[in-house]
């Protein structure tokens, strides 16, 4: 083994491990983690993310389709690919009357790909599946009674996948992902109770579960091919519902600045979880220069059963059937060019979707409850993709670079409206490591 693969070989298992115990420490501040299992991360990695979140009819080996796990048979027989991703987000809050501002960075995931057969690609990594971070509060009147309730959360669920892609024709391409789901989230309630200095009395409640299940993904693309240099590329995604069960580990105590007094707090074991089937087709067209795709999708969130001591809501009103439509596109000049700029891809891409949970709204005028209501999610995205190549190889491979907001619209008023301001970075290998060299 040369030192260049020696020196990758370390800097992939160094990363491994880093990426292994960075999962749970995500970095989001949204008010609606507090419902369901929190922000869902966007299931398209890397250039995917800078086309809209396009996915389902992409096909290129020397990128990983963790979208749609047919991709992977496309991989080159003579590369080991290798993807990371970090990030960095600005969010800004409003309800109307007051803003808030947040700063956050990621370490998005990390994911390995090859060609272990002919027409037989395999692909392995580790990437975010939802995201739970928020710290806000609101004063409760009830009586002539004020107090001020402050509810914060923190965790979220990642994903350690395997996924394998066979060709069986020229045109035609299935695969399926197994997935290691797991993670853990909690949620915590701070109410006042009264007193002043070292004499006033807080109550303290918080429920934190944990989930350990399998999740499945199948795909199938089927590609026409309309000339030696353009084809269109169908393709269709489905992963079965996941009916996960875990416990709730509670507590609740009394405490001040000196004391805290614990109070008598039950564990609710086997609460159901569930995860919803999920369906998606998309349509991508590609050329020499230009790859252009359209893709959709449907959840069926709708009637899923997550337990009502964790939000007080029930299985008909916390969840609602998610839809979601993006677009994207990649253009290049020439990508064997010796010049560098005629080298460089650009991308964008439009995505819309609805919320697939409702939070509780309150009037705050008078502490009322308005009933559930959830919101619209927009985004524009922009990338440029930088090629950089291996003087011994020749093999090209791509620092991108990412920007994208977006919007979430809610649906009633006095619900929170989030704006996201996001840069990424993704590092893309593709490493020559199954070319024999006539030396070292």
């Amino acid at each position: 083994m040369n030192k260049q693969k020696r020196f990758l070989l370390s800097l992939i298992i160094f990363i491994s491990f880093i990426g292994t115990g960075a999962a749970q420490q995500v970095g989001v501040n949204s008010p609606y983690g507090r419902y369901g299992y929190g922000q869902l991360s966007n299931q398209s990695i890397g250039v995917g993310e800078s086309m809209g979140g396009i996915s389902y009819g992409i096909r290129r080996g020397q990128n990983i389709n963790f979208g749609n796990p047919a991709s992977y048979s496309d991989a080159d027989s003579l590369n080991f690919t290798i993807e990371m991703g970090v990030s960095g987000q600005y969010s800004k809050l409003s309800d109307g009357l007051n803003n808030q501002s947040f700063q956050n960075g990621n370490f998005d995931y990390l994911a390995f790909q090859f060609l272990a057969l002919k027409n037989f690609g395999v692909s392995v990594g580790l990437l975010p599946y939802s995201k739970v971070g928020y710290d806000f509060g609101r004063d409760v009147i009830t009586n002539d009674i004020r107090y001020r309730e402050t509810f914060y959360g923190s965790g979220g669920l990642s994903q350690i996948y395997g996924g394998v892609a066979y060709a069986p024709l020229d045109y035609l391409s299935v695969g399926a992902n197994v997935s290691y789901l797991f993670g853990s989230i909690n949620h915590s309630r701070d109410t006042d109770i009264g007193g002043q200095g070292d004499e006033a009395l807080k109550r303290l409640v918080s429920k934190s579960f944990s989930i350990k299940d399998l999740k499945l993904d199948f795909g199938v693309q089927f590609t026409y091919p309309i000339n030696v240099y353009e084809s269109l590329t169908l393709g269709v995604v489905y992963s079965p519902k996941i009916n996960a069960k875990a416990d709730i580990y509670p507590l609740d105590q009394l405490y001040s600045a000196t004391t805290a007094k614990p109070l008598k707090t039950d564990t609710l074991y086997n609460q159901p979880f569930d995860l919803p089937e999920k369906f998606g087709v998309g349509l991508a067209y590609k050329s020499t220069n230009l790859i252009a795709g359209i893709d959709g999708s449907f959840e069926r969130w709708g009637g899923s059963k997550y337990p009502t001591s964790l939000d007080s809501l029930t299985d008909d009103t916390r969840f609602n059937d998610k839809y979601s439509v993006n677009l994207g596109v990649e253009y290049v000049a020439d990508p064997v060019h010796r010049n560098f700029f005629k080298r460089m891809r650009f991308r964008g891409g439009l995505s819309y979707s609805n919320s697939y949970m409702n939070t509780k709204v309150y009037d705050p005028n008078d502490g009322k409850s308005l009933g559930t209501a959830g919101y619209k999610e927009y985004g524009v995205n922009v990338g440029f993709g930088l090629p950089f190549r291996d003087s011994l190889s020749g093999r090209i491979s791509m620092v991108n670079l990412g920007l994208g907001y977006t919007l979430m619209q809610p649906d009633q008023k006095y619900m929170i409206k989030e704006e996201i301001f996001k840069i990424s970075v993704n590092i893309n290998i593709n490493e020559f490591w199954f070319f024999k060299r006539q030396f070292d």
